[in-house]
């Protein structure tokens, strides 16, 4: 193929509601590792998709910004001017990016992980006990949201009845498909201020409370935290809410589809329960839950060849490079035996890299623990329906089903 005969603008939903996006990505890391595209639903953008190019530039942003008063951190076309958008600790540089990420950091040690996996490993393990054996059923739906959900739930200590509206919020917040339509987009936004004053609410009546562990109490009692306005805490509650909801659900639903594509890999895993932690990072790296994060130029600089000038959107595909031959032998294959599946770029890499990186691990390895501890075996019985846009990169719905083995 030649640039010519494909369309090189990988941000095209359509590419990704139909598993498509292989072929060109393909091509733009054998022949254009950083490449500009003029025409495209969100403006003109930089692609950069091998792996050494966006280590290259994830290592310096002091040229390629992440701050909220540059634009934002999606492909997409700021919901508000620059430096007016609702600011978080993603959408920051330096000092600033450091000085909100350790209000949270706590929350994401070894030591809240082993507390937490007690009750990530009771609510995985009651989920499982309610799922039908032989029936067709959603995988999407009935574990891959609902435990995301509850982890979400417990890390806020948020209202256990009404936890299904955060998996809505993070879906609302993280669409960048509405974002060039200006109705779609002020319902948007209107959904977003609907989940700043639940979650006002929340603080309000934990203000007075005792000091607790959850994420809300402690960014009630940080000086960092503790007196932001309405648009910095909008800002802080969407990535902390998309930040735990898409890696993980995807990553839990990646898991059935991609045992279900190689089956060798799943008989493999089924008899040596000693692969599950490479599983785990083999599949974050396969299955790439955020297919892109964005930096914005804040000077001219030349990258592998190419003059990058200030104020230039430059979006990093770590679903291509994850998918770098040059790092990943035969990188489509998913082998959990490859022993360098930790060096994936889903989790970013530097200063960004996803602070609750360790907590989604735990929840997908705990999810397979489980399963094979009741030989539980998972059989996708028909297409699966997949994200449409090229920021989430995951399932709508996955039909399934179950059977012992």
């Amino acid at each position: 193929m030649t640039a010519a005969t494909l369309d090189l603008d990988v941000s095209r939903a359509e590419l990704y509601a139909e598993d498509g996006w292989r072929e060109p990505f393909a091509w733009l890391r054998e022949n254009a590792p950083v490449h500009r595209q003029e025409d495209s639903k969100f403006g003109p953008y930089w692609s950069v998709s091998t792996y050494q190019t966006i280590v290259e530039v994830e290592a310096q942003p002091e040229v390629f910004s992440s701050s909220w008063r540059s634009g934002v951190t999606s492909i997409t076309i700021a919901e508000r001017p620059p430096g007016t958008g609702f600011p978080n600790f993603i959408r920051m540089d330096a000092a600033e990016h450091q000085a909100q990420r350790k209000v949270v950091t706590p929350a994401f040690t070894p030591s809240e992980m082993a507390r937490l996996s007690i009750d990530i490993r009771a609510r995985a393990g009651a989920l499982l006990d309610t799922l039908p054996l032989g029936e067709r059923f959603d995988w999407v739906d009935k574990v891959s949201i609902e435990l995301t959900t509850q982890m979400l739930a417990v890390l806020f200590d948020f209202p256990w009845d009404d936890r299904r509206l955060l998996p809505f919020w993070s879906d609302v917040a993280g669409n960048i498909e509405q974002f060039n339509d200006p109705a779609a987009q002020a319902e948007r936004l209107g959904h977003l201020a609907d989940m700043g004053h639940y979650f006002k609410r929340l603080w309000d009546e934990r203000i007075a409370g005792d000091a607790a562990p959850d994420l809300l109490s402690r960014m009630i009692r940080s000086d960092v935290t503790g007196s932001m306005d309405m648009d910095e805490f909008i800002g802080a509650l969407t990535l902390l809410v998309i930040g735990g909801n898409d890696t993980t659900r995807n990553t839990m639903s990646g898991l059935v589809f991609a045992l279900d594509q190689y089956p060798d890999q799943r008989a493999a895993l089924e008899a040596d329960p000693g692969l599950i932690d490479n599983a785990v990072s083999e599949l974050i790296r396969w299955q790439t839950p955020l297919a892109h994060m964005r930096r914005n130029a804040v000077r001219d600089v030349e990258l592998a060849g190419q003059t990058i000038r200030a104020g230039d959107k430059v979006v990093l595909w770590y679903i291509s490079a994850n998918r770098d031959e040059s790092v990943f032998a035969d990188a489509e294959r998913f082998d959990l035996r490859r022993d360098n599946a930790r060096r994936h770029l889903a989790f970013g890499y530097g200063a960004h890299r996803c602070v609750g990186a360790r907590l989604a691990e735990l929840q997908v390895r705990i999810l397979i623990e489980e399963l094979q501890s009741r030989r539980l075996r998972v059989h996708v019985e028909g297409e699966p329906i997949r994200v449409a846009q090229s920021f989430v990169h995951g399932f709508e719905a996955l039909p399934v089903t179950l059977e012992r083995y």
